[in-house]
């Protein structure tokens, strides 16, 4: 069916595959913009997606009330306000702390996030101009076919025709994939020796009853699905604290738990910004940007970007220090500005801090702060839980801290730098880790509860770089942290989430349109305009009908949602795919009515 066959008086039609966050924010910007950019004669949305819109399903409401969201209520914001950089109209809304009536410090259960997202979801619903109406389906897209030039057809599992639409936008959020070589042999080996195997998941997707009480379990992973897994293994199975002692219930597994980096994420930090904020961006900003990307052979992100990156977070954390905690440095500021910022990468920068900040405790140490048990050796497991409990009740004082505040302005420097490194496109895994680990961490209490739970014995730390081997019927871990220790186990949970890759997403409808052409970068990710949103296959031309948004795309974000005033670059991506979906709507209404 060709474009031709829209008639001056037939509604356009617009398919977004995925309700959760993502479609729920593209839904709002375009009732912020039809007004503006949409005069035809109606417009039908679908929006395709198993579970509820609004929620979707990391936030649905069918999930135990023991997880927390990871930030704090006043810090999590579905609309819009003037800190975005977009095209489109402001449209601001409450933050889930002020919607919901409850403090803003509440690290709130994603049950109350998912209730918030349905209300924000049914706002923007009932924000659309007249003539734009809004159709759920309950099910999966399975595939999406046609032209370039015409319409596309989206194939619904359990229905047997398909929906035809005008324009395609895939907001796909978190997805399943299949393992690699690696798990794979895992699962097979478990299989054959009765073992427990459970590859990387959302965890509260996984069947953790298979995970016995008393007997240990290896765990590879220290993030967030860690934490999870944490707590549906101990409060989850009947398990309480009394202050800072945890008691249990008998039904917990013991649980050893170790990753590349051997700590869990930094904490949440647990004060609030005063005084002047950082000037941020500095040294990566749309001109270092623009500049990246005018490059004729490309860049390379350790060599081009990582230094700008670096020396970004290194001003925004000697501006807070130099400017609220001035008795703790050595020269005025403007000195040391003028010399940082002339300053050469390495020992030259190195040395002018270390004449300028007396205590190396004030100085910035990104490489500890990603790494801290690089080179660093234990006698033995006993001494190592020692040593890293007091590592994490060394975080959790610093994070807590006011007058180590140079920690949060690097925080605002990670943002600064998230919302210009969404431009570059393809940066490779590494920056979203070191991200993670240090913005992305799980709340201060979350880490007291670790703390518990290892005194109780009912967790032990692995240590960094934990290799996994199958052998003897079992599974062994060990680290080089503590030379010479191992522990075997039957059962092995891998605690992250699935790689957001194209050739290894079970979602048909991807892995369809990667064998489609759908261009790819060199991990995986669908390459996408960075301007719009639009697909673009492997010669980097963009699809007119098909947009993509979300984690499984190389314009991936921190999030969906975000904090209020830090520029939200999902919302700017949102805007701008928005209005360029109702221009391309509105003029194929005009060529069909001409």
């Amino acid at each position: 069916m060709s474009s031709e066959t829209l008639g001056p008086e037939t509604p356009a039609t617009l398919v977004i595959v995925g309700a959760g966050p993502r479609g729920t924010g593209l839904v709002e910007r375009i009732a912020a913009n039809a007004p503006e950019l949409y005069a035809g004669p109606g417009l039908e949305i679908h929006l395709v997606d198993p579970h509820p819109p609004g929620a979707g399903r990391i936030w649905r409401a069918a999930q135990s009330p023991l997880l927390w969201m990871n930030s704090h209520a006043e810090d999590v914001t579905m609309f819009t306000d003037g800190s975005v950089e977009m095209a489109g109209p402001v449209r601001p809304g409450p933050t889930l702390h002020e919607w919901a009536g409850i403090d803003g410090r509440t690290f709130a259960d994603r049950q109350i996030q998912g209730a918030y997202l349905r209300w924000v979801h049914e706002q923007a619903v009932a924000a659309l101009p007249p003539g734009i109406t809004v159709h759920h389906h309950p099910a999966r897209a399975l595939r999406v076919s046609g032209p370039r030039d015409g319409r596309q057809l989206i194939r619904l599992e359990g229905r047997d025709q398909p929906l035809a639409a005008d324009l395609v936008v895939l907001a796909l959020g978190h997805l399943d994939a299949e393992p690699d070589d690696e798990q794979a042999g895992l699962t097979a080996y478990a299989a054959e020796h009765g073992l427990v195997h459970l590859p990387p998941d959302f965890t509260a997707d996984s069947d953790l009853s298979a995970l016995p009480a008393g007997e240990p379990v290896l765990v590879r992973g220290f993030g967030l699905a860690f934490t999870d897994l944490m707590v549906l293994l101990t409060e989850g199975r009947g398990g309480r604290y009394e202050g800072d002692t945890y008691l249990p219930s008998g039904r917990e597994p013991v649980l050893y738990v170790g990753s590349r980096r051997g700590v869990p994420y930094h904490s949440k930090i647990g004060y609030d910004w005063t005084g002047e904020r950082p000037p941020l961006p500095r040294f990566l900003g749309p001109a270092e940007t623009d500049a990246l990307l005018a490059r004729p052979g490309g860049f390379d992100f350790r060599r081009d970007v990582w230094p700008l990156v670096e020396k970004e977070l290194g001003f925004a954390h000697y501006h807070r220090l130099f400017t609220a905690h001035p008795e703790r440095t050595a020269i005025a500021w403007t000195d040391f500005e003028e010399k940082y910022e002339a300053a050469s990468e390495g020992a030259e920068r190195e040395a002018l801090v270390a004449s300028a900040v007396p205590d190396p405790r004030d100085r910035l140490d990104l490489a500890a702060l990603d790494r801290p048990l690089d080179g660093v050796t234990y006698g033995s497991f006993e001494e190592f839980q020692e040593g890293l409990r007091g590592y994490v009740e060394g975080d959790l004082g610093r994070r807590h801290d006011a007058g180590r505040s140079a920690d949060l302005a690097v925080f605002l420097g990670l943002l600064s730098v998230y919302g210009q490194l969404v431009r570059l496109g393809n940066i490779g895994p590494r920056w979203h880790g070191f991200f993670s680990h240090l913005a992305s961490g799980p709340p201060g209490p979350r880490l007291r509860q670790l703390l518990a739970l290892s005194r109780a014995g009912v967790l032990k730390f692995v240590g960094a770089d934990m290799a996994v081997h199958a052998r003897d019927g079992v599974f062994r871990a060990s680290s080089p942290t503590v030379p010479g220790f191992f522990v075997e186990a039957r059962a092995l949970v891998e605690a992250r989430l699935p790689e957001p890759t194209l050739r290894r997403a079970l979602d048909p409808l991807l892995r369809r349109l990667h064998a489609d052409g759908a261009g790819e970068t060199p991990d995986g990710l669908l390459r996408v305009d960075r301007a719009d949103g639009r697909v673009l296959d492997r010669s980097g031309r963009p699809h007119p009908r098909r947009f993509a948004l979300g984690p499984h795309t190389d314009g991936r974000t921190p999030g969906a949602f975000t904090r209020p005033r830090t520029g939200g670059p999902a919302f700017r991506q949102n805007d701008a795919t928005a209005r360029a979906v109702l221009v391309f709507l509105r003029d194929l209404g005009a060529d069909a009515a001409g």
